[in-house]
């Protein structure tokens, strides 16, 4: 039956069922999106007609800053607590008050988003945290011995998960005499080894991997932090260039200014694995220069002791290469580490031990 269009009525044999159906699904779609943002703006608690920032954005209400860290160029690194959780606050101060150039102000600013792009995306229990960072914030309060200090100038603040066994460069040097056992050695490479092949897998490369960017937590777990020159790899070598990172870690194409990738976080963890074996630094004797010449050039690296298993020293050897494709990938080193036998010991001997040649064949070579 039909009636005119003006009674309200059309044939039903031209009503386009599909058409409905996808305008309904378009609508039901726009809704549940609209209600998941307002839920999440609830949780950040940015309803009422406050202004939406970025989700990584935290409310500096519930920041409570304590002591420092640690001083850096560009600013410090203080204890704090956020909503209840303990946490490091890297403070950068962008010196708004005429310290510095609008360049230079516009060049911190690039790098600090930069880390807190590239952090924000990380989850992995050999990866610092990341809580949430904020731009911008004015009158933030320092609780200090004497009262609270106010910061007036206009700072960042990055906030992550606060780490209480500090650098694994001081856990190094706190051992330089007594030396590790090796099982320890072992599950410290290990953990720095899989957060590096994590970082990988997410095409990040950290840039910067020494054994000072590295923390420990109560339970002596390795964990990386420190993005500040970490970048998302490019697809093209020639794309990344340029001497970043620390020297005695940095890999000869680094140092050399050639094209680079991820492979170059791979050398750096070759030193930190010599380093975490021996608790000593690599080559303490040479100026920055000779590093760079020697390394380069005469295809330096720090001298493995004789007590070193060969399991243990093939590894450092291999990621050290001075030919970036013949070193392993990170994921092929974890398999090499856990493939170590541990039980029979093979650590360093103790500097109060007799350090003859005959001691590093001892059946159990150091603890």
């Amino acid at each position: 039956m039909m009636k005119e269009a003006g009674d309200g009525f059309v044939r039903a044999d031209q009503i386009d069922l599909r058409s409905l159906d996808e305008q309904l699904e378009r609508h039901l779609s726009r809704t549940r999106t609209m209600e998941k943002k307002k839920r999440r703006e609830e949780e950040r608690g940015l309803g009422g007609g406050e202004r939406r920032g970025e989700e990584w954005e935290i409310d500096p209400s519930k920041l409570v800053i304590k002591g420092v860290i640690a001083r850096g160029t560009y600013g410090t690194v203080h204890r704090g607590i956020y909503d209840g959780h303990d946490v490091a606050v890297k403070l950068l101060d962008w010196g708004q008050e005429g310290t510095r150039t609008e360049a230079e102000i516009a060049k911190l600013r690039d790098d600090f988003l930069l880390e807190v792009s590239v952090w924000q995306k990380l989850d992995h229990p050999n990866v610092a945290t990341f809580m949430g960072a904020a731009t911008g914030v004015r009158d933030l309060s320092i609780q200090t011995e004497n009262g609270n200090l106010v910061v007036p100038n206009n700072v960042c603040c990055l906030v992550v998960e606060y780490l209480p066994g500090g650098t694994l460069k001081s856990f190094l040097i706190k051992n330089r005499r007594r030396k590790l056992p090796f099982k320890v050695v072992v599950q410290l490479a290990l953990d720095l080894a899989r957060g590096l092949s994590y970082l990988h897998s997410k095409k990040t490369v950290h840039r910067d991997v020494k054994t000072e960017n590295m923390l420990l937590d109560k339970m002596r777990t390795v964990k990386i932090t420190d993005f500040g020159v970490a970048r998302i790899e490019a697809q093209n070598p020639n794309d990344m260039t340029g001497e970043t990172g620390t020297l005695g870690y940095m890999a000869p194409e680094v140092l050399n200014g050639n094209p680079y990738n991820h492979k170059c976080d791979v050398y750096s963890f070759g030193i930190c694995l010599w380093e975490i074996y021996c608790c000593d630094m690599p080559y303490p004797d040479l100026s920055f220069t000779e590093i760079t010449s020697a390394v380069v050039r005469q295809n330096l690296r720090p001298e493995i002791p004789r007590c070193c298993p060969s399991s243990l020293a093939t590894v450092m050897k291999r990621c050290w290469d001075a030919t970036p494709e013949k070193r392993p990938e990170m994921n092929e080193v974890v398999t090499m580490l856990e493939a170590i036998d541990t039980s029979k010991g093979g650590g360093m001997i103790p500097l109060d031990q007799p350090q003859g040649c005959f001691s590093c064949f001892r059946r159990h070579r150091g603890p």
